[in-house]
């Protein structure tokens, strides 16, 4: 199977999965499928820098966090209204009030992005570092300090 072959079939076969992952950065569907097309062209325009067909996901997924990023300065400080709908492969994209993917959602930008990562996309400490350009050490503390965050913020949930 040649490089282009390997590529495309890691596209198809994570189509959902990078869609669920730029609607978790981006909250707004069209934004998450603009972000998703404009990664898999880069993707396919720049397969030749891809040196490791073994690291495909971490790559693919740093252009993807690139586009999301660029669609997010685009966008500037406005933060759009949740909309309704389905998202594909899934029934419902927004979760809902007191759910955890919403107090990930909460915690700072870098912060939720590595959580998403670690857990959402199940990349390694490693591949996150590489995906977002971040040293290690940064990445385990953004780590640790946002599930300090997010347990606190559970406990107190479970008291009320």
């Amino acid at each position: 199977m040649t490089k282009e072959e390997r590529l495309t079939e890691f596209l198809i076969e994570n189509q959902a999965r990078s869609y669920r992952l730029a609607y978790s950065v981006l909250h707004n569907r069209e934004d998450a499928l603009d972000a998703v097309q404009t990664a898999v062209c880069r993707c396919l325009e720049r397969q030749d820098s891809l040196r490791d067909t073994g690291a495909v996901k971490t790559w693919f997924t740093r252009i993807l966090m690139n586009a999301c990023t660029d669609i997010l300065r685009r966008r500037g400080r406005v933060v759009p209204f949740p909309e309704e709908g389905p998202e594909l492969g899934r029934e419902d994209p927004e979760p809902s009030d007191d759910s955890l993917a919403r107090r990930v959602d909460a915690l700072p930008r870098e912060v939720g992005t590595v959580i998403k990562l670690r857990f959402y996309e199940e990349l390694t400490l490693k591949e996150i570092g590489e995906v977002t350009g971040q040293n290690l050490s940064t990445v385990k503390s953004r780590l640790y300090a946002g599930l300090k965050k997010l347990r606190v913020v559970m406990e107190g949930a479970e008291v009320s």
